[in-house]
């Protein structure tokens, strides 16, 4: 077997291979054989038929056909070994070069190559956010604003009062075919904000709550306001509008003391100081965590740009598909599904595909470089800590899993993967954590060469999965609360539409580059 290796510029290989001709007259008798095997032929008992018999019975065709495919699996995998390529994935079977001599032709996709700049010279400012006594106040205001207690009042509204309405609203100047409605008749409640407080987000235009102070139950009010021109929808800009508001109830709002009652009263905290603390600590982490998720983006970018980063189109295609595959995620938490998506917005699969493309590229091409530099900084994770992280990710599964559903993972054998996700997780944290330091400029430790230990393999990683899911089956422990849990009763969450996001980075299910 001759064979010819030339290399693509999109980093995939051609292999030219030449072989005997006899090989594929050998081919063609094993397809016989398979043939006659699974192939009813009169006057023969299954695979005893002769080869000029089965040639005659099926055609020439089919017997090149099987045997050339048969020749395609015997060779690619010894010709891949004997050139010395690194595959990123399967192979494609390009035909006959030639029948005299005879000749094939394989296109192999190639590991991706990233070659690195200078990145240890990376350096950009680093100013640390600070959370202020005010921000944990409106947290704590926000707290007590959840357990006020109503009562009905017999009397004109006042500010801090809920109010029950009923709300319409129309547009006051358009062209006639324009539907005028804004708001069809709905029921409302509001909380009359105090006037010193922000109120730039209340719906349905700021200021709205105080324009009910003094009205009484069964009151009704018409109100005129002119959208601004910097109001977010486009074509209210400018627009006066008529809001007819009816009152249909009144309730005052008491909120508790803050006290360290009422500290008690929200969780495990015996002190209005300890229930500040913990605050002002999730909000620290917070807005720590988004600074560094910010700064990361930055000097990760500043790293791609440095970079020659080289991959094959199959890797790319794969990355798209994982930008589709967790945009259908989403779709199923909004209960929609992805045909749906698509026809609302007009589009085929292939345009959605040319969406994410770009998303996909940034993504591929950051994780292919936060990867290399997890090599050449020597990032390595200890089994024993991998060992902790699953077992703690394993608890917190376990308190929204039943235990079936546990065990129905087990034997669908997807610990391993989740586990090489967890790695792969940790090496990216420490990784973007080694890069934060060296572009403080905190980082003054020597390179070191990445063959200086031997990265945790299949067999290890099994091992921790197998660990880790008997300890959590038997004890059937529960991992902790989320962090920040004050923080998600205090908070409104936040909505996003975006069709295709440019998600964090995380490990997929591409191999990676070593």
């Amino acid at each position: 077997m001759k064979i010819e290796t030339q290399y693509l510029e999109d980093q995939q290989a051609k292999l030219t291979i030449e072989v005997e001709a006899a090989s594929l007259e050998e081919a063609k008798r094993r397809a016989a054989r398979k043939i006659a095997s699974r192939t009813k032929i009169p006057g023969f008992r299954p695979g005893k038929a002769p080869y000029n018999i089965i040639q005659r019975h099926v055609g020439e065709e089919a017997l090149h056909e099987e045997g050339l495919e048969i020749l395609v699996n015997d060779l690619y995998p010894q010709a891949l070994k004997d050139s010395n390529l690194q595959p990123y994935g399967p192979g494609r079977f390009e035909g006959l070069k030639s029948l005299d001599p005879l000749t094939l032709e394989f296109i192999v996709p190639l590991m991706a190559e990233v070659e690195l700049g200078d990145y240890r010279s990376l350096r950009f400012p680093y100013d640390s956010p600070e959370i202020s006594d005010d921000q944990v106040e409106e947290v704590l205001n926000n707290l007590r604003e959840r357990q006020a207690v109503e009562e009905p009042a017999a009397r004109p509204a006042e500010e801090s009062d809920r109010v029950h309405i009923r709300l319409s609203a129309r547009r006051m100047e358009t062209e006639a075919e324009i539907d005028q409605t804004l708001i069809r008749e709905r029921p409302l409640s509001v909380v009359i904000t105090p006037e010193e407080e922000d109120n730039q987000e209340e719906w349905p235009f700021s200021g709205f709550s105080r324009q009910l102070i003094g009205l009484s139950a069964g009151e009704p009010k018409t109100l005129v306001y002119t959208f601004p021109e910097t109001t977010e929808i486009e074509t209210l800009k400018g627009i006066p509008a008529q809001f007819e508001v009816q009152v249909e109830e009144i309730r005052s709002r008491t909120l508790p003391e803050l006290s360290d009652e009422f500290a008690q009263s929200v969780g495990e905290y015996e002190t209005l100081e300890a229930l500040r603390q913990e605050i002002r600590d999730s909000l620290q982490k917070q807005v720590l965590d988004q600074y560094h998720s910010e700064y990361n983006d930055q000097v990760v970018n500043a790293a791609v740009e440095q970079a020659s980063i080289k991959y094959p189109p199959q890797m790319l295609e794969n990355e798209i598909d994982e930008v589709i595959e967790q945009l259908e995620q989403r779709l199923k938490g909004q209960s929609l599904d992805l045909e749906t998506y698509l026809k609302t917005r007009s589009i085929d699969e292939d345009e959605l595909r040319e969406e994410a493309r770009p998303v996909a590229e940034n993504r591929l091409e950051r994780s292919l470089v936060i990867f290399e530099i997890a090599n050449a900084e020597n990032i390595r994770v200890e089994r024993e800590e991998l060992q902790s992280e699953t077992e703690r990710t394993l608890g917190a599964m376990s308190r929204f899993m039943s235990e079936s559903e546990l065990k129905k993972m087990s034997t669908q054998n997807l610990f391993p993967n989740l586990v090489g996700n967890i790695l792969a997780e940790m090496r990216i944290d420490r990784t973007l954590e080694r890069l934060r330091d060296i572009a403080k400029g905190e980082y003054l430790g020597d390179q070191q060469s990445a063959s200086d230990e031997t990265e945790m393999g299949v067999d290890q990683i099994a091992e921790v999965s197998d660990n880790a899911t008997g300890q959590v089956m038997d004890t059937g422990e529960k991992g902790p609360d989320a962090e920040g849990a004050i923080l998600q009763q205090a908070e409104r969450p936040v909505v996003t539409d975006s069709p295709v996001e440019d998600e964090p980075i995380t490990p997929t299910k591409r191999k990676k580059n070593n």
